[in-house]
């Protein structure tokens, strides 16, 4: 086993504990959320490449309806707080910068598509908020991430990819993340609200392993409805579930985060095959900024993202893309 495996089993066992008395009201409605994040918003020269489309589906329970034995470990572990459970289905699409290439340049990101489901337990406090995570899928040609780059560019009526032929091979892929974010507030300016969400992540298994530190700075109305934007893991995400406090709310945020990360299934292939792979930079961090407006049981959020170099050698510096959700309180 690796030292920075070992290092981050740590991280993750010794999560921070937080065990705020007060609690949230319950409840009773489901979310649906959809979410998008394409670098096609970028504002480079060189628009479709690296972390070029992420997508998706999510439901999070209702209060309450948290199986008996998951809720007594949530419990357990985490002290009081009111417990929903999730399930996700994402697909997220990896490519080089020239994808007009049939070979491609074996320095550049490999091409690699990720298709997983993820369930989740969430424990919310009036300040806080814990989500542990289990996501299974794939990595590969089974994920399907060619087939829909070029069906939707045949739609659009953009050349096709050319190179994933040569993408990493199917192999399984397993997680299991822990992220804790805290709500402070930090007084009014002008009438407006405002708060800052520090956020720590550890995650754990064949596809990325890694601890993340964060901060956002947020200001607007009905700041407690919500722990910030959802965003696509490994992105900094305040989660999919929001209770609104007011009949229109909204708020204006920047943050920032630093990612350790260990092992990149998606930079480096598998560790027992050979196939496309380049060296990973160890120390990541990404820089957002957007909006969110919640009204009449709807949550709208957009971010623009800029990350910086993941790889050794990686061409275009600053990595940017958009995401965009929509949530239905039902």
């Amino acid at each position: 086993m690796k030292v920075e495996h070992i290092v981050l089993g740590a991280a993750f066992i010794l999560m921070p504990l937080s065990r705020a008395n007060a609690q949230p009201a319950a409840d009773p409605a489901s979310i649906w959320t959809i979410q998008d994040e394409n670098s096609a918003a970028s504002r480079t020269p060189v628009r479709d490449h690296f972390y070029t489309n992420g997508f998706q589906l999510g439901w999070i329970s209702p209060t309450g309806m948290v199986p008996s034995a998951l809720a007594d470990f949530g419990h357990a572990i985490w002290g009081d707080g009111v417990q929903r459970v999730g399930f996700d289905l994402s697909q997220q699409i990896y490519t080089p910068v020239d994808t007009q290439a049939p070979s491609p340049n074996p320095r550049d990101r490999p091409y690699a598509g990720l298709l997983t489901g993820d369930v989740s337990l969430l424990s919310d406090t009036a300040d806080s908020r814990h989500v542990l995570i289990l996501s299974l899928g794939l990595v590969g040609p089974g994920a399907g991430a060619g087939e829909v780059q070029n069906g939707f560019h045949r739609l659009i009526g953009r050349p096709a990819v050319q190179g994933w032929g040569a993408q990493i091979g199917n192999t399984p892929a397993v997680e299991l993340l822990h992220e804790q974010t805290w709500r402070l507030p930090t007084g009014t300016i002008a009438g407006l609200e405002t708060d800052m969400l520090p956020a720590l992540t550890a995650g754990i298994g064949d596809v990325r392993d890694y601890v993340q530190a964060g901060i956002s700075f947020r200001i607007g109305q009905g700041l407690d409805s919500d722990f910030g934007v959802p965003r696509l893991r490994p992105g900094l995400s305040g989660g999919d579930a929001y209770t609104p406090v007011r009949p229109f709310a909204w708020y204006v945020f920047a943050g920032a985060d630093g990612q350790a990360v260990g092992y990149d299934l998606l930079l480096q292939g598998g560790p027992f095959r050979s196939g496309p792979r380049v060296s990973p930079v160890w120390d990541v961090a990404e820089m957002q900024a957007g909006a969110a407006i919640m009204v009449a049981g709807l949550r709208l959020t957009v971010a623009y993202v800029a990350q910086t170099v993941e790889f050794q050698g990686q061409a275009c510096g600053i990595h940017q893309f958009a995401s965009v959700s929509l949530s239905m309180r039902f």
